[in-house]
Order: C-alpha cells, then structure tokens, then sequence
C-alpha cells in the first residue's frame, strides 16, 4: 500500500460521516418540534443553541447572537466562554460572528489567534483558550436576523464537512428562532389584552360604585375616577381597583358586626321559659 493510500488519523471516514448525520438528523428533529411546545422564548432559544453543539461535531459551545433595535446580544448560550468570546467581539467590533452577519454568509477560522483578519480579537480570546470558530447568519429570505455562533479550543476544529452540517441546521434554526419570537410576542399580546380587559371591567365597576354612593352619571363618576388618578399619578385602572378593595373590606367589617350582634341578641336555650 503506498503512503499515499495510507488512511490518518484525522482523515474523515465513512463511520464518522454517519455519526455526524445521525447526530444532525437528531438535533432537527429536535428543533422541529420546539415551537409547537408552549416554553418561553429564552428556554426555546436555549435548546436550539444546544442542539447546534450536539449537531456540530468538535463543538465545544455554541450561542446564538440576535439583531434588534440595532443592537447585538447573545441571547443564549451553552458555556460561559461562549459570553464572554462574544463580548470581546462586541467591545471591540471585530470577530466572526459580526463578520457572518455582515456578509451574510459562513465564517470559519481555525485559528483566531494568529488570524489576520482579527488582529485585535484573535490573539484576546486565543488567550481565553479559544481558537477555532464557526459563524453561520440566521437568515430569512434576504433578511439577517442574527447568528449562531460555534467555538472549539483546539485549532483547526471546523472543516468543511462541520461547516455544511453547521449550513443545514443554520436554515431551520433561522425559522425556528423567528416563529419563537413570534409567539412570544403574540404570548405578550394576549396577557395585555387580558390585563386591559380585567382593567375595563374594574373600571366600570368602580364607576357603578360611585354613581350608587354619589348619585353622579356614568360620565361624571369616570371623570372623578380620572381626577383622582392624575392627583395621585397612579393609573386610573389601579384607582378603581383600589375604590373597589376599599367597599369589599368595609362590606367584610359591617358583615362581621351584624354577625356578632346577631349572636348577641339571639336568646339562649336556658333563658327560654
């Protein structure tokens, strides 16, 4: 057999190639079922970072960085150097994974320290024990939305073949992020408006209340709800909540004493002739 044909250590094989698709095949699965679930957003955003480490292979960690309001975070991460090799890309507005979603695109080095293309990035987090990265954007038809973000401590951790399985669970990644933000603002939006509703009806309550003391209209007894809110800088909703809590505790005391003067004047058996 010539050296040439000789099989190394590091070369690829066909086991390994399965391992990684099975692995792969596992994580989407698991990614696919995340949203049709009711967890928060973050615990939702944490098991997609999860399953991107399991994806990936030689992935030591791996975060997820979003874009909003012209910021950038990771969201989620899971390891802790995973935060802090973002905040030094973030302090000093160099790295992969503001390069990945600059470019839209895949972002690889195998070894930050000594990396051209980071000259002040590279050599702080090689120092962190950090030197392979890997950055793929989340992106919605032409739309970046952020990246995930996958580190290794060795060099050279992320070849070709760990770059493609990052590009195939990166797609859905993108859509499931999305569709988890979505329904954690639609989740925002119905307790608002549940909060509004319950609002409403202590309001018109409060109001009954005090046309049934004062005699006043509909309109006049808001318009006293709504002085009495702006006196006190407090909401109107929680005044009428308050005039509301005030008539239930004195309904409870005049209750309590009818009862005891019920007892009292009730004769008893041995006074009975």
């Amino acid at each position: 057999m010539d050296a040439a044909d000789t099989p190394r250590l590091d070369d690829p094989q066909p086991d390994d190639a399965r391992l990684d698709d099975t692995e792969l095949e596992a994580a989407l699965g698991g990614l696919s079922g995340l949203v049709a679930g009711h967890d928060p957003l973050e615990i939702t955003l944490r098991r997609i970072a999860e399953f991107a480490a399991r994806a990936i292979p030689a992935a030591d960690g791996a975060g997820l960085t979003l874009l909003g309001d012209g910021q950038r975070r990771t969201v989620v991460a899971t390891d802790d150097l995973v935060h802090a090799v973002d905040d030094v890309q973030y302090s000093l507005e160099e790295g992969p994974c503001l390069r990945a979603m600059e470019l839209g695109a895949t972002v690889v080095s195998g070894s930050l320290s000594g990396d051209p293309t980071y000259p002040r990035f590279g050599p702080r987090v090689g120092r962190m024990g950090v030197h392979s990265s890997l950055s793929l954007p989340l992106l919605l038809e032409d739309e970046v939305i952020g990246a995930l973000n996958v580190y290794a401590r060795a060099k050279d951790a992320f070849g070709d073949e760990a770059a493609r399985l990052g590009e195939l669970f990166a797609r859905p990644a993108a859509v499931s992020v999305r569709n988890a933000q979505m329904l954690a603002d639609l989740q925002r939006t119905v307790e608002q408006l549940r909060t509004a509703l319950a609002s409403r009806a202590g309001i018109d309550q409060a109001v009954g209340l005090l046309m049934s003391r004062s005699g006043l209209t509909a309109a006049e007894a808001f318009q006293r709800l709504r002085e009495m809110s702006q006196r006190s800088h407090v909401r109107v909703g929680v005044i009428a909540q308050q005039l509301l809590d005030e008539a239930v505790t004195r309904a409870r005391v005049r209750r309590s004493g009818d009862d005891a003067t019920e007892r009292v004047e009730q004769p008893r058996a041995g006074d009975r002739r």
